[in-house]
């Protein structure tokens, strides 16, 4: 079964930086997309940024120039550094994979973790 479990989240001031990790466990054929996701109090949840198995990156517009995603396919890992950050960043940040489970998958699945607190505030 797989878990993604995410880490790094916290408490910063505006301005400051954070740098969310998650890693998953269990078995894994292949993995085509990594990304982050956010959700703050009474909205949706939205795209962050994702990274493809192909090399592409993509990223919401508000975060632009100021978050970088990275992933390792190897270890099953994806990391999102997050430079400047504003109080409107506050959420929930969940990690997402979409990844066959086996070879003989015959789909790929969404996997996501519990979620990350952020919170940006002085």
């Amino acid at each position: 079964q797989v878990q993604l479990v995410e880490s790094g989240g916290g408490l910063v001031q505006p301005g400051g930086s954070l740098r969310l990790s998650c890693a998953a466990s269990g078995s894994i054929f292949s993995i085509d997309v990594m990304g982050w996701y956010r959700q703050a109090p009474g909205k949706q949840r939205e795209l962050v940024a994702i990274a493809t198995s192909g090399g592409s990156t993509n990223y919401a517009d508000s975060v632009k120039g100021r978050f970088t995603i990275s992933k390792d396919n190897t270890k099953k890992s994806v990391n999102l550094q997050m430079n400047s950050l504003k109080p409107e960043d506050t959420a929930v940040y969940y990690c997402h994979f979409r990844a066959r489970p086996s070879l003989l998958s015959l789909r790929e699945y969404d996997y996501w973790g519990q979620g990350t607190q952020v919170t940006v505030s002085s």
